[in-house]
């Protein structure tokens, strides 16, 4: 179907013989000008469209083409096949789809190793409150985004609603560091599990470990247990690396301290 719009160039401020360099400064200048997320003046959702349908015409070489073949010399119309995308309807008078929607999500480290539902809050049209019952998939990481279809911006002219994107931003736990999928947990050990060795256990939101200590170890020593962090249902789950941490009794008993005393005249200080 033949449709009207007004001459690209004149959009996008440009001379015809502009480069391609040149007609993406300027869409780029204009669309950071009037995008409708941060844009206060009048119309600038509009305007936003316009850029980006003169944009698609001048940056796509064939259409382009079509475009400068088409034009009679007197007026300025195009009667060539364009699409429909995420910025909007190209043309006035076109079904135009909703702008996205951003937000952040804050979920534990523990569902990020189980899963689960939320009930998120935010701000919806008009500043009323809208809530979205969420699902976070095992293994999420930091900075993953996670996409609710339909449940951003309202379209117009009929045209579908955009999606609300929730940046997942894991919150800090009290014994616990994530790094990607990677899990970093201190454990607490006696002097003597340190020296002699021993099996100590482990908690995590996946449940108990148990974790060999190797004699002679010191505080600040790191091992790795393999596939025990996130979990990563697309490929290989991460690790985590316990430290170990000495811990030494705060206050100790007669029996205690006679041993302690024995230990430090039959081991003396050699480091």
């Amino acid at each position: 179907m033949a449709v009207e719009i007004r001459d690209p160039y004149e959009v996008l401020g440009v001379a015809r013989g502009a480069g391609r360099d040149e007609i993406q400064r300027a869409y780029r200048r204009l669309a950071r000008r009037f995008h409708p997320d941060v844009s206060p003046e009048p119309g600038a959702e509009e305007r936003f469209k316009e850029i980006t349908a003169a944009y698609r015409v001048l940056a796509d070489p064939k259409r382009r083409r079509e475009y400068d073949t088409a034009r009679p010399a007197r007026h300025q119309k195009y009667h060539g096949r364009v699409d429909t995308d995420l910025s909007g309807g190209l043309f006035r008078g076109s079904a135009t789809r909703g702008a996205d929607a951003r937000a952040e999500l804050v979920v534990g480290v523990e569902t990020a190793y189980t899963g689960g539902r939320r009930r998120v809050t935010l701000d919806g049209p008009a500043g009323r409150p809208r809530q979205y019952d969420v699902h976070v998939p095992a293994g999420v990481v930091d900075g993953a985004c996670l996409r609710l279809p339909g449940q951003g911006s309202p379209g117009a002219r009929g045209g579908p609603a955009g999606d609300l994107l929730l940046v997942v931003r894991l919150a800090p736990h009290p014994r616990l560091k994530v790094s990607g999928r990677d899990v970093m947990v201190e454990v607490a050990v006696s002097p003597w599990e340190a020296a002699l060795g021993s099996v100590v256990p482990v908690g995590t939101p996946a449940g108990e470990l148990r974790l060999d200590v190797p004699a002679g170890s010191s505080s600040g020593r790191r091992l790795r247990l393999r596939g025990q962090g996130l979990p990563n249902p697309r490929g290989a789950p991460g690790d985590l690396f316990a430290e170990i941490r000495i811990v030494v009794p705060e206050r100790l008993t007669p029996g205690e301290e006679a041993l302690y005393r024995s230990l430090a005249r039959e081991s003396p200080r050699t480091f």
